[in-house]
């Protein structure tokens, strides 16, 4: 048709009435679809077996789903797991078992498998097992924590990629084609509608439907674009994946220096909703694990723009955390107080309860001093050099080298101090054992 006869359009969405009808027409998932595809490979083999697709909304999962069933010749069957329970599953098995007596077998689909509990997903397993079903999962989650080991291991894990762009591209040309004109939107604001999609191809088709509505005489830029659909916030969950991915993406590129992509994971993580303060927790643990004392002033300024946006809140308070994003990417890097700490709790574990060297402790009783406690103590401000070198190590152990400075920052006076004391030592004291390392030190 050439133009869009809005009363003969079916009530259902347009994200199903152009939902793919063969698996060739589904767009964004070549590594499992196209021609050396895994899936491909596994119908090619007549071994399709139980799978479990792991991947962000609207990427194809109920789509691929169903057309593994019509490309096998396998009843499809469909639950959910947030609205459906133990009940509804034993209907489902019920009608699988009877195909299967009669040589058809059943895939059974289950959307969000991650919301079942450990006992439903125990339900599943007997029934898995014994061929009853092929069960295909669908999950937004990470399945090695949101579904139990039994179930996973009995499943393979499949990776769907969010849309890129030419994946939603082909899918407005597919959408532009059903209705037989382009959608009323200029280049730009076409940009702008993919880029709102963020990966999603049913959130796309949901946009688009707003357009198609509209007379073809109308032509919108971004501007007028954005006043008819509503933003959406980048995809991103504060107690999933999206979480600790997005938090990750923002710690390695300021242990790498980046500050511009730094600025702009930061920026991705308060648009999703993150909260500051669990932003500002993790840049503080920054200034001490990856920067140290090569800048001893990186945790106060941490904990100064900490402050600052206590006192602000957002969105004043948010350039105070950019700032800091901006220092710690750009400051010299140590992890060297983080390995010292590491390796003196390795040698902690290793040694026991070693006592403290007698001349090292306090003799305030006379008992204590009959025992030797305080004797032969060096005062290290008598000495010539303010350093006397005595061992403070416990007595039997070999001295250690925890500590070893980088040549950056701060750190490079740091290491010559310590070479400096290291020399004083081994001239005051040249049997003393020295600069013995420890495996991680």
């Amino acid at each position: 048709m050439n133009e869009l006869d809005l009363e003969a359009v079916p009530a259902a969405p347009l994200a199903e009435i152009l939902r793919p009808k063969t698996l060739d027409d589904v767009v964004g998932q070549a590594p499992l679809l196209g021609p050396q595809g895994r899936l491909r490979l596994m119908l090619a083999h007549g071994s399709l077996g139980s799978i479990i697709f792991w991947g962000p909304p609207g990427t194809g999962k109920t789509t691929i789903a169903r057309l593994l069933a019509d490309a096998a010749d396998m009843a499809f069957e469909s639950i959910s797991a947030v609205f459906d329970g133990v009940g509804e599953l034993r209907k489902v098995f019920d009608r699988a078992a009877q195909r299967r007596l009669q040589g058809r077998r059943t895939l059974l689909f289950v959307d969000e498998v991650h919301r079942f509990n450990k006992a439903q997903q125990d339900g599943l397993l007997p029934r898995v097992e014994d061929g009853t079903v092929t069960l295909v999962g669908a999950t937004t989650e990470n399945p090695s924590f949101a579904l139990n080991g039994a179930l996973l291991s009995r499943a393979q894990v499949l990776v769907l990629d969010r849309l890129d762009r030419a994946a939603l591209e082909a899918i407005l040309s597919r959408l532009e084609a059903h209705i037989g004109r382009d959608l009323p939107i200029d280049k730009d604001a076409r940009a702008t509608l993919l880029g709102m999609a963020d990966g999603d191809g049913r959130y796309l088709l949901n946009m688009a439907s707003l357009l198609v509505e509209m007379p073809a005489t109308t032509m919108l830029d971004s501007r007028g674009l954005a006043e008819l659909v509503a933003g959406r916030a980048p995809a991103f969950d504060r107690a999933g994946d999206q979480h600790y991915n997005l938090m990750s993406a923002l710690h390695k590129s300021m242990r790498s220096s980046d500050a511009d992509a730094g600025l702009y994971w930061f920026a991705r993580m308060l648009a999703g909703g993150e909260d500051p303060h669990y932003i500002l927790r993790r840049l503080t643990r920054f200034a001490a694990e990856d920067i140290g004392l090569a800048e001893p002033e990186a945790q106060p300024r941490a904990l100064a723009a900490w402050q600052a946006y206590e006192r602000l809140g957002s969105p004043e308070g948010d350039l105070a955390i950019a700032g800091l994003v901006i220092y710690l990417a750009t400051a010299p890097k140590s992890n060297a107080a983080y390995k010292a700490f590491k390796a003196a709790k390795k040698a902690a574990s290793q040694t026991g309860s070693l006592g403290p060297p007698a001349h090292i402790l306090n003799a305030p009783t006379k008992l204590m001093k009959q025992l030797g406690y305080g004797a032969d103590y060096a005062y290290d401000h008598d000495d010539p050099d303010g350093f006397s070198g005595q061992n403070c190590f416990p007595d039997g152990m070999d001295r250690q080298v925890f500590y070893q400075p980088v040549e950056r920052g701060y750190e490079r006076e740091t290491a010559k101090r310590l070479a400096y004391w290291e020399r004083l030592r081994a001239s005051k004291q040249p049997t003393l054992q020295t600069g013995k390392k420890t495996d991680e030190g």
